[in-house]
C-alpha cells in the first residue's frame, strides 16, 4: 500500500467513535510522530507528501515504507482531519482483497472493489474526517486491519490508551445468562431436537449411545432410544487411541413426524459388509418410528438408510437435518488420517498429497451430502433430489457442497445453511453453505493456504483459488465467513469451533439477528465460550464475545459441546464439566437475557447412574472434536480467496471437532491434552 497526502480546503468534523478493538482516549497533546507511521504528522508543512508503503496480504497490512513501519503488521496510520490522502496499496499474495475505511461501528465509510491478481495495485482517494477509525480488508476482518489515529488543524491528536478491556481476539459483545435445565445423567450431549411443533419436550442426543426425553422444564430424562448395542466398541482399542469421535452423533425429526412418527439419528456402528478390513466403523443413517406417545421408538422399526465406511476414528461429522426443501442434509468428514495415507484417495491438488475434501468420486467424505428420505433410486434405501449439483455430472450424486474437514454442526436459519468447519491446525471457520460449493480443504485452511507436508514453510504465500479448469470447470475455492486463530497475542481463542444459529427471537434483544455460536475450549481447560456474529452479504462477519453474567469469570465454566435451538427459537448451550472426572457431568442450559432471574432447575428424575468408571457399563466415548495442542503438520496463513460465500480445521488425524474429543481417554474417562496428530 502507498498512502501520498495533500491539503485542500474541506473539512469534515463527524464526531468519532471507540474502536472495535482499543479505546481510544482523545487527549490534547503535541502533534509527534507514530512510530508506526514514520513520524508523517504535520505534513501540510512539506513541499513533498509523505509516502507509505505497504504489502497487502491476508495475515495483515505488512509495513515496507519508512523504515519505522518496515515489518510491522498492521500499522496504526495517523491521519490529518480535512487531508486528501491517495492512497495506493498492491496485492502480494494473490488473494483476493480489497480495502475499506471503517467508523467506530464497522461503518464502511470508504471502499475499493475486490481484486485477486498477485501484483495488481489499487487506488483510493479520500479526505479524512474524525469519523474514520480503521482500515480493513473486508475479505479479511480478522487480521488485515489496523487502526487510525486522527489529529486535527490545531495540532492536537488522539491518543491511545489501554483501557481494562478484557484481553482476547474478540471484542466483548452481549451479556446472557444460563438457566440450567438439565445437570445430570448425561455424558456427551452432542445435540437437542424436538419433533416439529412439540413445544412440552425436547431430545437430548449424548454420545455414548443413547438419546433422552425431557420436559420443557428440564424434568424426566427417560431413555428414548438406545443404540448402543450397535456402536463400535469403544473399550477395545489400541493403546494410542486415546481419542475417539465416534458414536450417536445425530437426531432429526421428520418434517411430517405427527402423522409418520418417523425419526432419522446418525452413529458410528460396528463395520458392516462392504466396508473395508482396515477401516475402523462404518457412519450409518437410520430411521425409526416412534410409538404413539413418542415415549420410546417401535420395536423392530429401524431401517438403514444410508451407510459409509469410514476409515479412522476422527472427522465423522454427525449433524442431520432436515432443510426447508423436506430433504435431509448430512455433515459428514473427511475420515480423518495422515495426509495421506492408503486409506485417503487421490485429488487434483497434488501439493497436498490428496484428501476426501477435495474428491467427490471415490466416497462421500469431506462433504454435506442431500439425500430424499422418502424417495428410492434404483437400489438405494432412499432417493436423489434432481437439482443435486452432480446430478449428470462426474462425482457421486449425494453430494451437495464439499471441501469440508469436519463439519461440526450444520443448521438452517433464516434459509440458510449454516457449517462450522474445525480447523486443523490454526484457525476455525464458519461457512454459508450453497449448492455445488467448494469450502477448499485441504488446499486451504479457512482463508489461509494449508500446508500438509512437515517442516514445509508454514507461510506459502500462493495456493489455488479455485480448482483447475478440468475440475469442474474450475469452481472457486470459497472463504468462510468467520474466521478466528487459535491464539492472539499469546492468549488462547479456541480449539474447536461449535456451529448455531441466527436468534430471531424477542427474549434476548442483544442477540437478535445474530448468529450464535461458540468454541469447545479457549485452551484445553474447561473454558467453552459463545459467540455473536453479525451476518452481512457478501462479507466477513464481524464477531463478538458473549459474556455469562450469572458466572464471576463471565464464562461458561464448562467445555462447550453443541449450540442447539428449540421450537420456540430458544437457544441452549450443551456441555461437560470435567471431561476425564468419574461420573456423568453433562448439562443443558438455556440461554436467558442478563436480567432475568439466575435459575437452576436440576432434573432429579434421572435415575443415578454408578459414579466409578469400573462401575458403568456403558462406553465414554470422547466428544467429537480434536486437540491441537501440539501440532505436527504445518500450516499456511497467507492466502484466501473470496466470492462472498462461506468456505475448514485442528490436524491430520487431529481430531476433527478440535480439542472436544482430546480430553478424555476411551472407557477410564483419563483427563489428557493430545496433539492433532494424523493417525
Amino acid at each position: 500500500m502507498i498512502m501520498t497526502k495533500g491539503t485542500n480546503g474541506e473539512t469534515s468534523i463527524p464526531s468519532g467513535r471507540p474502536s472495535r478493538r482499543r479505546f481510544l482516549a482523545a487527549t490534547a497533546a503535541g502533534v509527534t510522530g507514530l512510530a508506526g507511521v514514520g513520524s508523517i504528522t504535520g505534513a501540510r508543512a512539506q513541499s513533498q507528501p509523505e509516502t507509505i508503503r505497504l504489502g497487502g496480504e491476508t495475515t495483515g497490512w505488512v509495513g515496507r515504507k519508512p523504515s519505522g513501519i518496515q515489518g510491522t503488521t498492521n500499522p496504526t496510520l495517523e491521519l490529518d482531519v480535512g487531508t486528501t490522502y491517495r492512497l495506493t496499496w498492491k496485492n502480494v499474495d494473490g488473494a483476493q482483497h480489497n480495502v475499506a475505511l471503517l467508523d467506530g461501528e464497522d461503518a464502511v465509510i470508504e471502499r475499493t472493489q475486490y481484486m485477486s491478481d498477485e501484483g495488481q495495485t489499487q487506488t483510493l482517494e479520500f479526505t479524512a474526517t474524525e469519523a474514520m477509525d480503521e482500515y480493513v480488508c473486508q475479505a479479511h476482518l480478522n487480521s488485515m486491519r489496523g487502526d487510525i489515529k486522527l489529529s486535527s488543524e490545531s495540532g492536537t491528536s488522539e491518543t491511545t490508551t489501554e483501557s481494562s478491556e478484557p484481553e482476547g481476539f474478540f471484542p466483548t459483545g452481549p451479556t446472557v445468562r444460563t438457566d440450567t435445565v438439565v445437570d445430570g445423567g448425561l455424558t456427551a450431549p452432542l445435540g437437542l431436537e424436538a419433533p416439529p411443533g412439540e413445544r412440552d419436550a425436547f431430545f437430548v442426543v449424548d454420545q455414548i449411545g443413547v438419546i433422552r426425553r425431557y420436559g420443557a422444564d428440564g424434568s424426566g430424562g427417560d431413555i428414548f432410544l438406545d443404540v448402543r448395542d450397535q456402536l463400535i466398541d469403544f473399550d477395545n482399542l489400541p493403546e494410542i487411541k486415546t481419542i475417539d469421535e465416534r458414536g450417536l452423533l445425530g437426531l432429526a425429526f421428520h418434517p411430517n413426524f405427527a402423522d409418520n412418527r418417523k425419526f432419522y439419528v446418525h452413529f458410528s456402528a460396528k463395520s458392516r459388509p462392504g466396508t473395508p478390513g482396515n477401516y475402523t466403523h462404518t457412519q450409518v443413517i437410520a430411521e425409526f418410528e416412534a410409538n404413539e406417545d413418542v415415549t420410546g421408538a417401535v420395536a423392530d422399526s429401524q431401517r438403514t438408510v444410508l451407510e459409509i465406511p469410514s476409515p479412522y476414528y476422527t472427522h465423522n461429522g454427525g449433524a442431520i437435518v432436515f432443510g426447508p426443501d423436506d430433504y435431509l442434509y448430512i455433515g459428514i468428514g473427511n475420515g480423518g488420517g495422515a495426509l495421506k495415507s492408503s486409506k485417503q484417495p487421490d485429488d487434483w491438488y497434488d501439493a497436498n498429497l490428496g484428501g476426501n475434501g477435495q474428491d467427490v468420486t471415490e466416497n462421500l467424505m469431506g462433504s454435506v451430502l442431500r439425500i430424499d428420505v422418502d424417495g428410492r433410486d434404483g437400489d438405494k434405501a432412499y432417493g436423489i433430489p434432481d437439482d443435486n449439483p452432480l446430478v449428470g455430472d462426474e462425482g457421486l450424486d449425494e453430494h451437495y457442497a464439499w471441501g469440508f474437514r469436519n463439519p461440526w454442526r450444520i443448521g438452517f436459519s433464516d434459509g440458510k445453511l449454516m457449517a462450522a468447519d474445525v480447523g486443523q491446525r490454526r484457525y476455525e471457520e464458519v461457512n454459508v453453505v450453497r449448492k455445488g460449493g467448494n469450502y477448499g480443504w485441504n488446499v486451504r485452511e479457512g482463508g489461509h493456504c494449508f500446508v500438509a507436508t512437515q517442516g514445509s514453510d508454514p507461510y506459502r504465500a500462493n495456493c489455488p483459488t479455485k480448482t483447475p479448469p478440468n475440475v469442474r470447470g474450475g469452481e472457486p475455492l470459497i472463504d468462510p465467513v468467520i474466521e478466528y486463530p487459535h491464539t492472539y497475542e499469546t492468549n488462547g481463542v479456541g480449539v474447536a469451533v461449535i456451529g448455531g444459529y441466527i436468534y430471531q427471537n424477542a427474549t434476548i434483544p442483544a442477540l437478535r439477528n445474530k448468529y450464535v455460536f461458540g468454541d469447545y475450549s479457549k485452551d484445553g481447560t474447561p473454558r467453552g465460550s459463545l459467540f455473536a456474529a453479525t451476518p452481512v452479504e457478501g462479507d466477513s462477519w464481524s464477531v463478538e464475545e458473549i459474556s455469562i453474567g450469572n458466572d464471576e469469570n463471565g464464562e461458561l465454566g464448562a467445555y462447550l459441546l453443541c449450540v442447539a435451538r428449540d421450537n420456540d427459537g430458544e437457544l441452549y448451550a450443551l456441555t461437560t464439566d470435567n471431561l476425564g472426572v468419574e461420573g456423568e457431568t453433562g448439562a443443558v442450559h438455556r440461554l436467558r437475557p442478563p436480567e432475568a432471574e439466575e435459575r437452576s432447575t436440576v432434573t432429579t428424575e434421572t435415575p443415578a447412574r454408578p459414579a466409578t468408571a469400573t462401575a458403568t457399563p456403558e462406553p465414554t466415548p470422547t466428544p467429537t472434536a480434536t486437540a491441537t495442542a501440539t501440532p505436527t503438520e504445518t500450516t499456511n496463513e497467507s492466502d484466501t480467496a473470496r466470492t462472498g460465500e462461506s468456505g475448514g480445521i485442528v490436524s491430520g488425524d487431529g481430531p476433527g471437532f478440535g480439542i472436544l474429543a482430546g480430553l478424555a481417554a476411551i472407557g477410564l474417562g483419563v483427563a489428557r491434552l493430545l496433539g492433532g496428530d494424523d493417525r
